[in-house]
């Protein structure tokens, strides 16, 4: 992120919505906008904002996984696939 270019007062963005979309759009950046100097909302172009929830989904997942490993909650592969044939029969 570069700040001066990465941030930007509530006013710009009022007066200037549509440069700021196409910047946001074309540098797959997010801006960050301010409010009495404190930041109060992150424009983010839609693809960026789709690949981070799926990033953040998969990073739930490990996590849930992880948790599974740490309480004894598996099973081994074996048991898997025999579980998954006998579901087929």
């Amino acid at each position: 992120m570069n700040i001066l270019v990465d941030i930007k007062p509530i006013s710009y963005l009022k007066s200037k919505a549509a440069d700021l979309l196409n910047q946001i759009n074309e540098t797959h950046r997010p801006v960050i906008i301010t409010q009495n100097g404190e930041p109060r909302a992150i424009l983010q172009d839609p693809k960026s904002y789709e690949d981070m929830r799926n990033a953040i989904g998969i990073l739930k997942l490990l996590s849930l996984g992880e948790a599974d490993i740490r309480e004894g909650r598996v099973h081994s592969q074996e048991d898997v696939f025999k579980d998954l044939e006998n579901m087929v029969e």
